[in-house]
């Protein structure tokens, strides 16, 4: 049976862990396991953006989940890829890996007060969004579909956290 490990990346908190392994497993009917920490590459960092570039993070858990699976590795600093200021996530659907940012899905990011249940809504829809490329969905035109793109934290909390008709038919082929 097919298999998500949840890989964390640096220091993340173990609850926000625990939601998602648990969100995740009823979102793709499969067992999800949070597997060992994983350091954060400094290789990885951009001093002159003071951001992690994702793709080399995305490469350091490449081949590191359940054999018979998927990865999603999960940080806590801000990301980017070239071309973007920024990035929520991003994945690798040829290797069955992904990578999430916790960063910037925290209403602290912004100067605002904690709220836990909206963190953990938003980290649940960035994971579903970029494990669902590990399935081979693209970005989807339906902006309430989880595979919508979301270029800001407007369209992830527009979102729900599941796929549209279109999307769900494609995931279970």
């Amino acid at each position: 049976m097919e298999k998500i490990g949840i890989r964390p990346i640096g220091n993340i908190e173990p609850w926000i862990l625990d939601e998602l392994s648990r969100r995740l497993g009823g979102v793709f009917g499969c067992p999800v396991e949070i597997m060992e920490k994983h350091d954060l590459p400094d290789r990885a960092y951009d001093p002159k953006r003071r951001q992690y570039h994702s793709t080399p993070l995305l490469a350091t858990i490449k081949g590191a989940g359940p054999r018979e699976g998927r990865v999603l590795g999960v940080v806590d600093v801000d990301l980017y890829v070239r071309g973007l200021n920024f990035v929520f996530g991003e994945a690798d659907p040829g290797s069955k890996t992904a990578l999430i940012s916790l960063c910037r899905l925290r209403q602290e990011y912004y100067g605002l007060p904690p709220d836990e249940p909206l963190f953990a809504e938003r980290a649940t829809k960035e994971a579903i969004h970029e494990l669902g490329h590990t399935y081979g969905l693209r970005h989807c035109r339906d902006e309430r579909c989880i595979m919508y793109f979301s270029s800001s934290l407007l369209d992830t909390d527009r979102k729900r956290a599941a796929f549209c008709n279109n999307c769900s038919r494609r995931i279970k082929g």
